[in-house]
């Protein structure tokens, strides 16, 4: 007897995936994702070393993947007759892409969670267990643990600034138990950068 066929990814998430195979084109995500503001063709070209025809050529196939949003603007302060046409501007989507085989819904089982944790009040306990959590990460370097799991770090100073919350998806519709415990999983005393720094 054959059992049922299980949902495979749809051909958004392996467009996703298939664009970011390439690993020039995979740089340019990258750079892209971790600038924070929108980049111009020009821009990606000259900070990766590259031809502004390709940058273009890579850029766009991300956005045709849906892992860019495009936007148009003048560059510079110019405006008006002779200020010349718009560039076209990319930064990371907010969409999110998962592809797993076989298939999981981690997600939907996090909210089953958040739920459980909101409906019997449970909060305190779901923080002090983010906080054990975190203290067995704690003997790693701060910035390695902190991309490994996906809040994107960046140094500002004596501080790390996070470019991602990896919790978002749940965090929006269950913000009280999620952004506490997010909040307790990465609260450290102290840090390999900075005292003051999470993690």
């Amino acid at each position: 007897m054959v059992g049922r066929v299980p949902d495979l990814p749809d051909e958004q998430e392996i467009d996703a995936l298939a664009a970011l195979a390439d690993t020039r084109r995979r740089a340019v995500y990258e750079h892209v994702a971790a600038a924070g503001d929108a980049l111009s063709r020009d821009q990606v070209a000259e900070a990766l070393g590259i031809g502004r025809n390709l940058a273009a050529h890579h850029l766009d196939r991300l956005a045709e993947a849906g892992l860019l949003d495009v936007s148009f603007a003048r560059l510079g302060g110019r405006d008006g007759p002779g200020a010349g046409r718009p560039a076209k501007l990319y930064r990371r989507s907010a969409a999110e892409h998962a592809f797993s085989l076989p298939p999981r819904g981690y997600r939907a089982l996090a909210e089953v969670f958040a739920d459980a944790v909101e409906d019997a009040g449970v909060e305190p306990a779901l923080y002090v267990a983010a906080r054990r959590h975190g203290a067995r990460l704690a003997g790693r370097p701060a910035e390695e643990t902190l991309r490994r799991l996906g809040y994107e770090p960046y140094a500002d100073g004596d501080v790390w600034r996070l470019r991602n919350c990896p919790f978002d998806g749940v965090a929006r519709t269950h913000p009280g138990a999620v952004c506490g415990a997010n909040l307790a999983l990465r609260t450290r005393p102290r840090c390999a950068r900075s005292a003051a720094t999470s993690w």
